[in-house]
């Protein structure tokens, strides 16, 4: 399938962020020119670092490849929902090596999908339990994917007991919803779908969460931010998400990055992107 053409890039931030879930080789990175060239892109408007995140194996071994490429990448491997179908022991074991990687900062995407058709309910639980206790041992947060699964997803984190530190990427809830995550100091990570004007429940729930519980993402290709929605995504859009996001909270933009910078060190790890001061400075480029 050919990529999508990406849209001319935004206006540069006025402060750094971090995009906290992209697929950098879904947008076509797949050797150290081209991840070093997307992250320079991104680097250019303010986007200073990124997660780059996995849903089957082969594109879990290309999220760690990619983080040992550009210091500004780390990783999140997992075997999305739609893949848990039928998994192998040793698909299980090879998730778990890679995850156990200093380069992988999160356990993800994983989760619940009861919009495709693709897995049985009962096996996607399983893998999501098993991936709810690697976060655990492991000590790294959980990346969840959640869509139209909303309810067994929360009540399996009670069951299992949730990792220190749980993630729901491209929050897709209501704001009852976004209000129940928040009272469990769960994170809540917006994608560019927050800027859809058709999105009202959506855009009602991201006014919810208090702002040490935001991060910011692309989740590229896909769901490219307003005015480029159908185009195609890479992490230098998430200034448009930024914006979008800050103006349904009242807040400023340049506010808003700082902010969710600060969460996405806390999230991953607090030496991660450090060094950083404005965009295009010291700490925004590899050496």
């Amino acid at each position: 399938m050919s990529r999508r053409e990406p849209p001319a890039p935004p206006e540069p931030l006025g402060a750094p962020t971090v995009d906290a879930h992209t697929h950098l080789d879904a947008c076509g990175c797949d050797s150290p020119e081209t991840v070093v060239a997307a992250m320079d892109r991104a680097s250019a408007v303010g986007v200073v670092g990124a997660v780059t995140v996995a849903d089957d194996l082969p594109a879990a071994r290309s999220a760690v490849q990619a983080a040992h490429w550009d210091p500004r990448v780390y990783a999140a491997v997992a075997l999305h929902p739609t893949r848990t179908a039928a998994v192998s022991d040793d698909e299980f074991a090879e998730i778990e090596r890679l995850a156990a990687d200093p380069r992988v900062v999160a356990v993800g995407e994983t989760g619940l999908d009861y919009y495709w058709d693709y897995s049985p309910p009962a096996a996607q639980q399983e893998s999501f339990r098993w991936h709810i206790d690697l976060a655990k041992r492991l000590g790294k947060p959980l990346m969840i994917h959640d869509r139209d699964a909303h309810a067994d997803v929360l009540r399996i984190l009670r069951e299992e007991g949730a990792p220190e530190t749980v993630v729901f990427h491209c929050f897709s809830g209501d704001a009852a919803m976004a209000r129940e995550c928040a009272a469990a100091g769960y994170v809540l990570s917006f994608a560019g779908t927050v800027t859809f004007r058709n999105a009202e429940d959506l855009r009602e729930a991201a006014v919810v969460p208090p702002e040490d519980l935001l991060l910011v993402e692309t989740d590229a290709p896909f769901l490219t931010p307003h005015p480029n929605r159908g185009r195609g995504n890479e992490p230098f859009c998430l200034p448009w998400t930024v914006r979008g996001l800050a103006e349904l909270r009242g807040a400023q933009a340049d506010s808003l990055a700082e902010v969710t910078l600060r969460n996405a060190r806390r999230v991953f790890g607090a030496d991660l992107w450090t060094g950083v001061t404005s965009p295009g400075g010291p700490g925004s480029r590899s050496a």
